[in-house]
């Protein structure tokens, strides 16, 4: 968790932003992290982040196109020192929230970095988790909870959910079971999935979430959140079609090695999904897109494997959690990687 002084800082930070720009993962946890942010304060333009691994340079152009005069970084793991070098230059102060396990000697001291594994109690809760401690608005719990929830984690306020929702919840308190079996967890994914959407389409969802008032107005198909019920059909379907898919292997391995193409990348989903469905293996699935392949490896505590099975592969890059990790290697190394892991696990 952050400390009753860091909370005080970003609050200030925020008071004092006048036209802030949020970037933020692409994912359900960055998204809910902005939204509390912005919802808390009034104002502030959202960016999600679509370059892997990293923040890069190519974003310094929006600060300009949207007139900001403050910047907030939201659970992202990795910012390139072009980045930051460009926004040193045109001095602008930067707020950098997250809760990933990086190495923070990369993080130039102009920086105002917030992340609770430098805390003298060391945790990793979601960034959705430390944005609503900083916000505190009651009426947005449940937009804490699906970023939560996004990221594999539940917040001790889940028992206020349930009361205030029920219909919309599970009596289950574990995250793939919210997130899987109840009407929150449908918005979850419903978020990961509409985020994958063209730009302009995911900016006339934020505009939307921006000032939703329940999850219901979520749920409920409406012409404000049209596009974004036809996105989570759309991928929903390819989704299904690739889990099961990738159900199909020999049950004696204790991995599960899955590829695939298309249009659409999500190897996260689909390495969650089959994570919940079998809990005891290592899942490693590959998006396969022009001459590198985006990663999704889950397992008990898999990030040092993980790490160790690219280490002799050229060009090729990874982080994320203990137990959920993202690497990118050529297309063309993905059966030694394949390899590595079988040896390694």
């Amino acid at each position: 968790m952050l400390t009753v002084k860091q909370i005080k800082e970003i609050r200030e930070h925020l008071n004092k932003a006048q036209n802030p720009i949020f970037f933020f993962d692409n994912d359900g946890d960055g998204l809910c992290s902005f939204l509390l942010l912005q919802r808390f304060i009034g104002r502030g333009k959202g960016v999600p982040i679509r370059t892997f691994p990293e923040l890069s340079s190519d974003y310094v152009k929006r600060i300009n196109e949207l007139n900001a005069d403050y910047i907030f970084i939201l659970d992202k793991p990795i910012v390139s020192q072009e980045f930051f070098e460009e926004i040193r230059q045109i001095n602008l102060p930067i707020v950098y929230i997250d809760h990933h396990k990086i190495d923070f000697s990369l993080i130039p001291k102009f920086v105002n970095y917030y992340n609770p594994l430098l805390n003298k109690k060391k945790t990793n809760e979601p960034v959705t988790y430390l944005c609503y401690g900083i916000s505190q608005k009651k009426e947005d719990a449940w937009i804490a909870l699906i970023g939560s929830i996004c990221d594999n984690y539940v917040p001790k306020f889940y028992s206020q959910i349930q009361k205030d929702y029920p219909d919309l919840t599970v009596q289950s308190k574990k995250s793939p079971e919210i997130y899987y079996n109840s009407q929150l967890g449908k918005i979850a994914q419903m978020f990961n999935f509409a985020l994958k959407d063209s730009i302009t389409n995911v900016v006339t969802m934020i505009k939307f979430l921006m000032k939703v008032k329940s999850p219901n107005d979520v749920l409920n198909e409406s012409k404000d959140n049209f596009l974004m019920h036809k996105r989570f059909e759309e991928i929903n379907k390819k989704y299904h079609k690739f889990l099961e898919k990738a159900c199909d292997f020999d049950k004696k391995e204790k991995m599960i090695f899955f590829e695939y193409g298309g249009e659409t990348s999500i190897s996260a989903d689909i390495a969650n999904g089959l994570k919940y469905r079998f809990p005891n293996k290592v899942i490693v699935v590959a998006y396969i897109s022009g001459a590198k392949a985006n990663i999704s490896v889950r397992g008990k505590k898999i990030r040092e494997i993980a790490l160790k099975a690219i280490k002799d592969l050229e060009d090729a890059s990874g982080g994320g959690h203990e137990d959920a990790v993202g690497l990118r290697v050529k297309i063309e190394d993905l059966g030694k990687l394949r390899e590595n892991f079988k040896k390694l696990i």
